[in-house]
């Protein structure tokens, strides 16, 4: 990693540089003494992270990295402080920053910080590979030509949820769409199940399942092996990458909650894949 460090007390700026090289977490790119020439440094620099005080002579270290969100290349920013008051650190969170440190700086705390932070940006490194690397992989996936319905109940195996009832459904929309010659960018999914079902209501409610199954089938997939074929193929076709990402840290008890689900994307990117 590189960083610059961001504080008017060369000490701090001391402390903060040994605690870097002494524990290997990277190197120390710059140093700046003053919040008015912090940004320009950190745009010229583009470290991978900033520490930074929170009260600098000048311009402060809120303003600062609010400022810094604007760049091409946004650092990851860690403010270290002696300000206690909440109202000043959760306004300095809502500005962009990873952690807030108090401040006498606790060494062993600081690099496990550092540690956290590095690990996040080598984590969205590889996700932004991933999202690079997907519509490459799509077309290794095996894509049988001769049958439409075939390939999809193929895509199906790969997510696992051949068994699922709603997967029955999803191949009545596509065959229906596509004896029909419908396009995929005009179509409606409420208007396709009241024309294919008695019970239309029931019928999306399969599809949301099965569809919602392959979700989480897919994150862990994607948890036990970000490089799977399968994984690449379809995390950011048939469903949205950022939704299989939450989905994955539901999983890994980091949300609340889990990703969402697009039937209309699923279908529609489904009879594309085929």
């Amino acid at each position: 990693m590189r960083f610059v460090i961001v504080d008017d007390d060369h000490k701090i700026i001391r402390i903060m540089e040994s605690i870097i090289q002494s524990s290997s977490l990277g190197e120390v790119v710059g140093v700046c003494h003053e919040g008015r020439k912090a940004v320009q440094m950190v745009s010229d620099l583009e470290p991978d992270i900033v520490l930074i005080d929170l009260l600098m002579p000048e311009v402060d270290g809120i303003a600062i990295v609010s400022a810094l969100q604007s760049l091409s290349k946004v650092p990851k920013c860690i403010m270290i402080s002696q300000v206690t008051n909440k109202n000043m650190i959760s306004k300095a969170y809502e500005s962009g920053i990873e952690f807030f440190i108090n401040k006498p700086i606790n060494r062993n705390e600081v690099a496990k910080v550092i540690e956290k932070v590095t690990e996040k940006i080598d984590l969205e490194t590889k996700f932004e590979i991933m999202g690079n690397m997907f519509r490459k992989n799509e077309k290794r996936v095996e894509k049988p030509k001769d049958d439409p319905m075939r390939a999809i109940k193929l895509i199906f195996s790969k997510l696992g949820i051949m068994g699922e009832k709603g997967t029955e459904d999803i191949l009545a929309i596509c065959n229906y769409m596509i004896e029909n010659k419908q396009s995929t960018f005009d179509f409606k999914v409420k208007d396709i199940c009241k024309e294919l079902s008695d019970n239309p209501k029931a019928m999306e409610q399969r599809l949301r399942r099965a569809i919602n199954k392959g979700l989480i089938n897919l994150a862990n997939i994607g948890i036990e092996d970000y490089m799977n074929e399968i994984f690449l193929a379809y995390s950011n076709s048939l469903y949205d990458f950022q939704n299989v990402k939450a989905e994955m840290d539901y999983i890994r008890g980091k949300r609340s909650s889990g990703g969402k689900i697009s039937i209309r994307r699923f279908i529609e990117n489904i009879i594309l894949l085929k």
